[in-house]
């Protein structure tokens, strides 16, 4: 049996809607800042339980400008974590601020007991990350925030449609930012982003910051970047959103058919952590396992494909050398680095094909 990890072209598989949606901008001749793309921003936002959605290029450019629209500058810090996807430390440097980094909990998000000892004088915001899809705890480092007078800009890159009790993530900071990137689990043809908040001041900000400061078409309040998302992608993306309910129901079926098949193989294998009231949407399901190259290599000779998210903490590429960590100053983070596996959880697969996989698993460990 094949387990692809990624099934890309099975969500387009049947395009009559994205044809048409397509078709549709192609007539209009509105292919940027048109009405595709505040339909959709308007569809996001109340998806999120926001009162606004911006959309821009990409998940990058979501970080980026939702730091730049709180102020954020040279000399100022801003607080994240090393396990994150490159962009989120990127997107800050390109900001102009200094990332401080914080380790992680088991749960792969940030230790809210050890973001305070990363708080200066020159700290302006703090960025959480709701790695795999999993929200952080958000009250707790919304309280942290106030206490020391910081912003909050959610990396939600990963988990549209979660949700902490009744509110969504978007919702839980002063800006949340998504990627639409292909792989994620609504998304488009292409790279996009979205920045949400219930601030008419940044609202307001962010539409100026995303299209070169412009007031209106020939006269700019300050420079600023271009990123805007196209009309044909923010119409594709927007079709995603009335189905991403039922993705994140059968992404979670397939968590709990892996949590249930995997549970007796501790400590060998390790399956991801659950917090009552939290909402996961399985971007990824991360287990912690012994001898994982041998495993990889096991489980694709049976047709499972696997990825590792992600393999080398931010302060220890090359990139990360001028941030000035070594190893050993994210001990968690740095451990579960050489342990994660990501196994299949997207929602084309069949329940048999998950259980399947479990199933491998099972056997390579004697379980």
């Amino acid at each position: 049996m094949k387990v692809p990890y990624l099934d890309l072209p099975a969500q387009f598989a049947d395009n009559r809607e994205v044809r048409e949606a397509i078709e549709e901008v192609l007539r209009t001749g509105q292919f940027v800042l048109g009405p595709a793309m505040e339909r959709f921003e308007r569809a996001f936002a109340e998806l999120c339980e926001v009162k606004y959605g911006v959309a821009v290029a990409n998940g990058t450019d979501a970080i980026f400008l939702a730091l730049k629209v709180l102020g954020v500058g040279e000399g100022d810090e801003v607080i994240t974590v090393p396990n994150t996807f490159l962009s989120t430390v990127g997107a800050i440097v390109q900001a102009g601020a200094v990332p401080r980094l914080v380790d992680v909990a088991e749960d792969y998000n940030i230790d809210i007991e050890k973001i305070e000892a990363a708080v200066t004088s020159m700290t302006r915001a703090i960025v959480p990350v709701h790695l795999t899809g999993n929200p952080a705890r958000m009250d707790e480092i919304n309280d942290i925030a106030r206490r020391h007078n910081l912003s909050v800009v959610e990396d939600a890159a990963q988990s549209v449609d979660a949700a902490v009790g009744d509110r969504k993530t978007g919702s839980l900071g002063d800006l949340g930012a998504f990627s639409l990137h292909p792989l994620k689990n609504l998304n488009t043809i292409g790279d996009g982003g979205v920045i949400t908040t219930d601030s008419e001041d940044l609202h307001g900000k962010l539409l100026l910051w995303r299209n070169h400061g412009l007031k209106n078409r020939d006269e700019a309040a300050f420079f600023a970047v271009n990123s805007r998302l196209d009309s044909i992608k923010a119409a594709v993306a927007c079709l995603q959103i009335p189905g991403i309910g039922k993705v994140t129901e059968k992404r979670n079926r397939f968590a709990r058919i892996y949590d249930e098949e995997l549970a007796g193989l501790a400590p060998k294998v390790v399956i991801p952590p659950r917090r009552e009231g939290v909402r996961q949407v399985f971007h990824t399901y991360v287990v912690q396992i012994e001898e994982r190259e041998r495993l990889i290599e096991y489980l694709a000779e049976r047709g499972i494909g696997t990825k590792v998210h992600y393999p080398i903490p931010i302060h220890l590429m090359e990139a990360g050398h001028s941030l000035g960590y070594r190893r050993g100053d994210f001990p968690v983070a740095e451990a579960q680095a050489g342990k994660i596996l990501s196994l299949p959880v997207h929602q084309h697969l069949e329940e048999a094909q998950v259980r399947y996989a479990a199933g491998c698993l099972r056997r390579f460990y004697g379980g």
